[in-house]
């Protein structure tokens, strides 16, 4: 198979390596068109799971890298990210809770510290051309190594399939587990899973049962509901059934209590920052939990302008997170603002979970505005009825006058 020549230039490049087809087939691309520059893997340990790491060492090694860092990066990911992220109020056109997009940022700072560490001048990414991911690394990479190379074979051979792929690593005599035939193609971190292609790629075609991974079909779930409680301090979730954990640990919990009752599914067609349309289908149980008690907490602390501005500043998060530009002032100005909301956001919440759905069914705050002497439908003391039609005459007091002026 034909190969694309290259500028020798590189000596040294830091691979962001999964172990799957893709990646081990850029091992041997990267030496044979950059002038046998040295490969070094890097993986970095978003809680995708034990099983996407076992042997990956190996793997990276058999292929012709020299080394291989595996970086463990969960408990930071859901901390430093991810909790940031959702105290903002972030959801991407209404429904993707930015499983991918908010592991990018982390992933690419990582292999730039690897980078250092092994004095690399270039990085690399299996990203497609086609997809957001390329944006969202090599935006970070600008951000933060603008003197690395950076390379994206998929953007430079010529191979176009999975085939190819195969073929290219048969001839190197290079061992892979990988077939000609993969049916999704996922992407797996703590907070998340993703599913895109196969029957997906056709909307008019209803998921199988063989395409959800992390949840029960919400009519598989058991039919009696569960309800779990959590203690959130400053926008952050601290405890889980009273018992005190780690931001990755009640992640962890979550998902586990929440998809066994088939809660964080959705299936959405998303525009893509490239300008195209893709279907995915994504399953995030715990986050799900973890957003219906945050919102449920702020709906009894924010008054009508914060809870305003907090809509605005996830609205304009949810796209920056999306498109890959953490490491820009923008983000910090967005986290800066959310964190002075959240300052308020104390509480306890029940999560009532039953058959796919997460609903706040009791919630508290000692900073909490709702007061039951005001709203009581009953008699009281606290409110005077008569002083309404004041308000009501200064709060339409625009309209009234253009009204006049009309007639």
């Amino acid at each position: 198979m034909s190969t694309e020549t290259q500028s020798p230039s590189v000596k040294k490049v830091v691979l962001a390596y999964s172990g799957g087809l893709d990646t081990s087939a850029i091992i041997p691309w990267l030496k044979e068109n950059y002038d046998n520059c040295e490969i070094v893997a890097f993986c970095a340990d978003v809680g995708q799971g034990e099983e996407e790491l076992e042997g990956l060492t190996e793997k990276a090694l058999a292929s012709g890298a020299s080394e291989c860092h595996i970086v463990d990066l969960k408990e930071e990911l859901v901390a430093d990210y991810i909790y940031p992220t959702i105290a903002t109020g972030a959801i991407y056109e209404g429904t993707y809770l930015l499983g991918t997009s908010m592991a990018r940022p982390i992933i690419a700072k990582a292999q730039v510290e690897v980078a250092r560490k092994v004095g690399a001048d270039a990085v690399c990414h299996g990203c497609t051309g086609k997809g957001n991911d390329q944006v969202r690394f090599e935006g970070c990479f600008a951000a933060l190594a603008p003197d690395l190379k950076v390379i994206a074979p998929w953007r430079e051979w010529s191979m176009v399939s999975r085939e190819d792929l195969l073929a290219y690593l048969a001839e190197r005599n290079i061992k892979t587990t990988a077939s000609a035939t993969k049916i999704y193609s996922r992407d797996a971190n703590a907070w998340h899973i993703s599913h895109e292609g196969g029957e997906l790629e056709d909307p008019w075609n209803e998921p199988t049962k063989g395409v959800w991974t992390m949840t029960v079909a919400p009519e598989d779930a058991p039919n009696e509901p569960e309800y779990v409680s959590l203690k959130i301090e400053q926008g952050r979730i601290t405890t889980v059934n009273d018992e005190a954990l780690s931001p990755y640990a009640a992640l962890i919990k979550l998902n586990k209590i929440a998809g066994a009752h088939g809660v964080g599914r959705i299936d959405i067609t998303e525009n893509r920052l490239v300008g195209m349309k893709s279907r995915g289908c994504y399953e995030t149980p715990g986050g799900t939990v973890m957003f219906a008690a945050l919102r449920a907490i702020e709906e009894l602390v924010l008054d009508k302008t914060s809870r305003e501005w907090r809509e605005q500043v996830g609205a304009q998060m949810a796209h920056l997170v999306y498109d890959g530009r953490w490491f820009t002032p923008l983000c910090e100005s967005l986290l800066a603002a959310s964190e002075s909301l959240a300052k308020l956001v104390n509480g306890e919440v029940v999560i009532k979970l039953y058959k796919g759905q997460a609903q706040a069914v009791k919630k508290r705050s000692p900073n909490s505005l709702y007061s039951e002497e005001f709203a009581t439908f009953g008699e009281d003391d606290v409110y005077d009825q008569k002083d309404a039609e004041g308000f009501i005459r200064l709060y339409s007091l625009s309209s009234r006058i253009r009204a006049l002026q009309t007639k």
